[in-house]
């Protein structure tokens, strides 16, 4: 095991994982680490059988080893696990958990592709903790004009179809020009999505800028070039909606906003998805990943009607002291006590 990964091993097993996000990139533990307080904490793995494998994973900087804690990757921050220069099989997850299990640290967490599930699922040995997750998957095979015909459902072509025939101005940036744009909607959804939640508007605010500071889209935009993608609808001369996705091998719609008196009744949301994904099907890519869908149902309807799957998956958790569990009561009593509802 080397710790940090080479840059340049970790280069050649991406090109050779076809399940690869940009989450998984050098580039994006650097934007983590740009953030401030982390430092790279990435392994490379290379077996007997000559196989190489890489965590990209970051650890808490400036704490003592005991009290460190480090993750693939941190909530905020996407979807890290193995990459491998075939797909993951159950022997990889296992050699795994086997050395993260004796790492002296006091809390390591794993959030893998949903993909691979399954494997994951079969590996997980006693004393790792695991918690379910849902996310929604596209799958880009055979091109967008399958994708269309085929998967989006008919309510979404006849929104995309809307869409076209309203006023709508569209333009996708990878310079970073287009961030604050981007951040300013993203604020406005959160008071809203706050009210919804019946959350503390305060709260939902405080929240907001320690998961998404506006440093942080501007770091994504510098480190990631022409991965970083904000798409932005125009209508009436105002930003309505805007929708970040990071796109290399497979692309991710990453994070997503609007103001809803302008983009709902244009149902500009739609058409920006309806072109990320066109554009990704020509990049060759072979999945849009549609992110976290909690216990939504709405937000779940929503990522199907565009074809997107479900894939039941799990967060894994190796912990020396029973952080996880305590933190999970914490917040029900918190959700209870402000009447929070996560199910619009």
């Amino acid at each position: 095991m080397t710790v940090p990964a080479p840059r340049d091993v970790w280069q050649d097993v991406i090109a050779s994982d076809s399940q690869a996000l940009v989450f998984q990139t050098p580039a994006w533990v650097d934007c983590i680490c740009a953030s401030g307080g982390y430092e790279d904490a990435s392994c490379l793995y290379e077996t007997r059988a000559g196989r190489r494998l890489i965590l990209p994973m970051v650890r808490r900087s400036g704490v003592p080893r005991w009290l460190t804690t480090q993750a693939s990757f941190f909530p905020g921050w996407g979807m890290g696990g193995l990459l491998a220069d075939d797909p993951v099989r159950r022997e990889d997850v296992a050699l795994l958990f086997d050395d993260l299990l004796r790492r002296q640290v006091l809390r390591t967490t794993v959030r893998p592709n949903p993909l691979s599930a399954e494997v994951w699922a079969a590996a997980r040995p006693a004393g790792v903790l695991s918690v379910p997750r849902l996310a929604h998957v596209l799958d880009l095979e055979g091109g967008f004009a399958t994708v269309w015909s085929e998967r989006f459902t008919g309510t979404a072509r006849t929104a995309v179809r809307k869409a076209g025939r309203a006023e709508i101005v569209v333009e996708c940036d990878t310079t970073g020009r287009l961030v604050p744009i981007f951040h300013d909607l993203l604020r406005m959804s959160l008071d809203r999505w706050a009210r919804q939640q019946h959350e503390p508007l305060a709260l939902a605010r405080l929240r907001g800028r320690r998961r998404d500071p506006l440093v942080k889209f501007r770091a994504m935009a510098a480190l990631l070039g022409e991965s970083c993608r904000i798409w932005v609808a125009w209508v009436e001369g105002r930003a309505a909606a805007a929708i970040l996705v990071l796109q290399d091998k497979n692309a991710s719609y990453t994070r997503g906003a609007m103001d809803k008196q302008l983009a709902g009744p244009s149902r500009a949301n739609y058409l920006l998805h309806q072109l990320a994904i066109e554009q990704a099907c020509e990049a060759g890519c072979r999945s849009y990943h549609m992110g976290e869908s909690g216990t939504s149902p709405s937000l779940a309807q929503f990522k199907t009607r565009f074809g997107a799957a479900p894939h039941r998956y799990a967060e894994y958790y190796v912990e020396r002291l029973p952080l996880t569990r305590a933190d999970q009561q914490l917040r029900k009593l918190v959700k209870r006590a402000v009447r929070f509802s996560d199910h619009g």
